[in-house]
């Protein structure tokens, strides 16, 4: 009997690591449900090494550890669209979570040799904590549908606030399925104009 429950405790665990971050706990064609958005955010801009030519202000820092469930994302995505018009910059809307295997493995693609530097030179990276779809879901509406697009979700903003895309197709819930070239040829496509 022992044996068992671990077995089918093991089965379920496989499940629920393979199934990755596409869903949400509503049913299909609801909306999520409206709770208080927690203010979880974390926007860093890209980091650019010191002395470098390609850096831009005192504003350049490091990718986003995680996301920071105690951020306002709103102030957050206004500060980068401010210093976005000013660097000639895209800002790049990471929504996820920490607990979600898919948005660890876009992490650490993103810190890749190969996706790094296009971060680095075209984007400032927001990262906006959704919980477990239940923080900020209606600043994501603003920009993106978690219902099909799952998390990652990303989403390139023009320093105006203009949206440019949104990953609704889920392109990046099964991160861990992708390799850096990937998320390499998503930003250079999405890059600003003059950049590619």
């Amino acid at each position: 009997m022992h044996r068992t429950r671990l077995g089918l405790a093991a089965a379920l665990s496989a499940v629920a690591l393979t199934a990755g971050c596409a869903s949400s706990s509503t049913t299909a064609g609801q909306g999520p449900v409206a709770t208080a958005a927690i203010p979880t955010a974390t926007v860093v801009p890209s980091a650019v090494p010191s002395g470098s030519p390609a850096a831009r202000s005192a504003t350049a820092q490091a990718l986003p550890e995680g996301y920071d469930a105690t951020r306002n994302a709103e102030a957050d995505i206004q500060a980068a669209l401010a210093t976005a018009v000013k660097e000639h910059r895209e800002v790049l809307l990471d929504f996820g979570a920490d607990w979600c295997p898919d948005c660890r493995a876009l992490d650490v693609m993103f810190r890749s040799g190969q996706v790094q530097p296009l971060l680095a030179k075209d984007y400032l990276v927001v990262a906006v904590d959704v919980g477990e779809f239940n923080h900020n879901l209606d600043l994501a509406g603003q920009y993106v549908n978690l219902q099909t697009s799952g998390i990652p979700a990303l989403v390139v903003l023009k320093s105006t606030g203009t949206l440019r895309t949104a990953t609704n197709d889920g392109a990046f819930s099964n991160a861990r399925t992708m390799d850096p070239a990937q998320v390499a040829a998503f930003l250079s496509r999405w890059a600003p104009s003059g950049s590619r």
